[in-house]
């Protein structure tokens, strides 16, 4: 991956890592229609379809798909991206379109909840077959009731609604899943330190907040499985 393409697109923890680590053992393979679900500015797109050679449907609700077709243009992988602008929360497929669904640091802000998955994603997703593979931030165990002291000026409201425990997401998929696997990832210092490393004042104002944190309570969380 080019590293200028790649600062210039990040738009959190690096996205290109925690894709390679989420689908280190996944049996994604050409031909397969694979929903890159809240894909930003396109990084894990292009990841899939480079690596895989999957045909990939890059969906977000913030980021215009004619600059996304651009980039996967200068990336050289247009012809196997499908650039989307829809809201997650209405999704445009049929029912068992998808052979697999990717998504990386964006299904908590539509699916921190009982019903998302069951009621908007599943459908549309190969019964008895389609592949799952989810990464988001998350917390090393639920902190909401006990917030330490020198973290409350660093961690927005908003943001903790969002940031769970692997125990309180497992059951949002388990139900659901065959193979189910959550894990925390492996890459986390390193893909934060390439977010914090670029220049994105967005990153600048993380840094207090990481050093302060220290590796204590946050942490990345990655589940995968396949469509009972």
């Amino acid at each position: 991956m080019d590293i200028i393409f790649l600062n210039e697109n990040m738009m959190g923890p690096n996205a290109w890592l925690l894709a390679e680590e989420l689908t280190a053992n996944l049996p994604l393979k050409k031909g397969m229609r694979v929903l890159d679900l809240g894909c930003g500015r396109g990084l894990t797109s292009v990841f899939l379809a480079e690596k895989f050679g999957v045909e990939v449907f890059a969906l977000d609700l913030w980021t215009d798909a004619t600059e996304n077709y651009k980039r996967f243009k200068q990336a050289g992988v247009s012809d196997l991206i499908v650039p989307l602008q829809f809201d997650a929360l209405q999704l445009p497929f049929a029912e068992g379109f998808f052979d697999a669904v990717i998504s990386v640091d964006s299904y908590h802000y539509f699916g921190n909840n009982d019903t998302y998955f069951e009621k908007v994603l599943k459908p549309i997703l190969k019964k008895d077959a389609a592949v799952v593979a989810i990464a988001f931030p998350g917390m090393k165990y639920e902190v909401h009731d006990h917030i330490p002291e020198e973290m409350k000026p660093l961690w927005e409201a908003e943001a903790l609604e969002m940031w769970h425990s692997m125990d309180w997401w497992k059951p949002k998929f388990e139900p659901y899943l065959k193979d189910f696997r959550i894990a925390e990832m492996d890459c986390f210092d390193r893909a934060w330190n390439d977010w914090l490393s670029c220049d994105n004042p967005y990153a600048v104002e993380d840094r207090l907040m990481m050093e302060t944190d220290h590796g204590r309570f946050m942490n990345l969380i990655k589940l995968t499985g396949s469509i009972r």
